[in-house]
């Protein structure tokens, strides 16, 4: 498990005063993907309007470039503006197997202050059952905080 008391600060440091939202993705991507050996793969998937996703900054393998809201467990995040935490991705209606080992994943909706919903950011892991409420917990606040000053709208 992350120390993601440091793992905030860190990312906070990094990104002060920035408010490209690109630029706030890669740093959080980069920080995140590297801070845990359970992140197998971590990325943004941007809301580009009419309710798709596509790939934004990511660490790993590669990922799918196109997502409707209407399939996957990222779609799902977007279209609810829920947290998804999938124990077993098999067992996912509707998923998308973007890379054949992933077996886990968490997925967490992204908004700027005005409440856009930027994307989803996106973590896959090799390991069944790899993330929990508190991964979900903590990563939402580093989302929150990291994004309330994102000057770029949504496409949606």
């Amino acid at each position: 498990m992350p120390d993601y008391n440091y793992l905030a600060k860190t990312i906070a440091s990094l990104t002060d005063g920035e408010t490209d939202v690109v630029s706030l993705m890669a740093t959080v991507t980069c920080e995140v993907h590297h801070s845990d050996d359970r992140f197998h793969w971590t990325g943004f998937y941007r809301n580009v309007g009419h309710e798709t996703l596509k790939i934004g900054p990511y660490q790993g393998g590669h990922g799918c470039l196109v997502i409707p809201f209407s399939r996957g467990v990222c779609g799902a995040a977007a279209r609810t503006g829920q947290v998804q935490i999938v124990a077993d991705v098999e067992a996912f209606p509707g998923h998308i197997a973007c890379s054949s080992s992933t077996r886990s994943e968490l997925v967490l909706p992204v908004w700027n202050e005005s409440g856009n919903l930027l994307g989803v950011f996106d973590i896959d892991s090799d390991l069944p059952d790899a993330f929990n409420e508190q991964d979900a917990d903590a990563l939402m606040r580093i989302l929150a905080a990291t994004f309330s000053d994102a000057k770029a709208e949504s496409g949606g």
